[in-house]
């Protein structure tokens, strides 16, 4: 059957009825990003596609094109073998390369050759990643948030994990980006996903929500870790009604005991992290806070922390840059157990429920 093409702009909205997306390109490209739920059928593995790279620029592309049909087509006969035998005759597979080129096609040329109907991204991935770019501001604008406030350590993570338990929208930027957003938010052995990949799970997250409910999202700053949050999905949230989550002081400390235990159980790698607040703090405070998680205080060092650090940089952060704080809707935790928090979803989400046909009359 002939192989069709399909724009990339018109593929981000029609991705739900292909039965398999597939990514032609290396696993090192794939992994930097792809698009949501291909598959990685590579038509030239990263060892051969340099192989072939270095030929065309050493030798020649008529010398180049014969030894890389050679590798094609060994690779696309084993993905048949493998993923396509046992494939019906209907199976609706879209496949995509960097540029829509000869890796994609010559993959696309064999399974239309079967009977398969099959379509190619026009373009490729460079094409869909700017067709992505593109609509994300419209994704976000189209949506209506209620963003989660409160100091570090106050739950902000735990009520989103309620809420989406009990069937909320939610929007968890820190889960997709790898990191706990602040200077010790590093999570060890967890890398970051690239600025690429972050964009493309933000897009598939943000496409899936019903733009009648509300999605509920933690008050970021631009930048979680090494990853920035796109303008438009920021501007939106800082435009948004608010959350103001509080717990005591107490439980905050050992919430973060809790969530940070890596900390408390690599002393030595929380104080190379708390090396990093040398320039803001100075240098005697942390070599004070060094020595204390030396000698087992790392609970006073958290409460220090929290105190000296976080506290008065998010208090002006929060209210230089979300324009509805003062406004906020009050969320006091009696503790931070899996109980409080859910009762505190419930509740929020009755609210919610409660004003929604205000809101829809104005």
């Amino acid at each position: 059957m002939p192989v069709h093409t399909l724009p990339a702009s018109e593929a981000l909205t029609q991705l739900d009825r292909f039965d398999t997306i597939i990514d032609a390109r290396t696993e090192d490209e794939h992994a930097l990003d792809h698009v949501p739920g291909a598959l990685n059928w590579p038509t030239l593995n990263n060892a051969e596609r340099i192989t072939i790279g270095t030929m065309y620029k050493q030798v020649n592309a008529f010398e180049a094109k014969k030894r890389g049909a050679a590798l094609s087509a060994r690779n696309i006969a084993a993905h048949i073998e493998r993923d396509v035998i046992d494939k019906p005759r209907d199976w609706k597979p879209l496949v995509y390369c960097w540029r829509g080129g000869n890796r994609s096609g010559a993959l696309a040329t064999i399974l239309g050759a079967i009977g398969f109907h099959v379509t190619l991204i026009e373009g490729g991935y460079k094409a869909w990643r700017a067709a992505l770019v593109e609509s994300l501001p419209g994704l976000a604008a189209r949506l209506h948030y209620r963003v989660v406030c409160g100091p570090t350590g106050s739950g902000k993570t735990r009520l989103l994990q309620s809420l989406a338990a009990q069937g909320a929208q939610v929007l968890d930027l820190e889960a997709l980006a790898n990191h706990r957003s602040s200077v010790l938010g590093h999570i060890p052995g967890v890398p970051q996903p690239s600025q690429k990949r972050f964009d493309s799970l933000i897009w598939d997250a943000l496409r899936h929500f019903d733009p009648a409910r509300p999605v509920y999202v933690e008050s970021e700053s631009k930048k979680v870790g090494n990853v920035r949050v796109p303008d438009a999905l920021i501007d939106a949230m800082r435009e948004s009604p608010c959350i103001d989550l509080r717990l005591s002081d107490e439980e905050r400390v050992a919430l973060l005991l809790e969530d940070y235990d890596f900390f408390v159980q690599d002393s030595a790698h929380f104080c190379q992290r708390l090396q990093a607040l040398t320039e803001l703090r100075g240098k005697a405070v942390v070599e004070d806070w060094i020595t204390q998680v030396q000698t087992g205080q790392t609970p006073a060092v958290v409460l220090d922390l929290l105190k000296l650090h976080y506290d008065p940089t998010y208090a002006q952060s929060i209210s230089r840059n979300f324009k509805q704080y003062a406004q906020a809707h009050p969320c006091v935790l009696r503790d931070r157990s899996k109980i409080s928090l859910d009762k505190a979803a419930a509740s929020l989400m009755a609210s919610e429920a409660a004003a929604a046909p205000a809101s829809l009359a104005g």
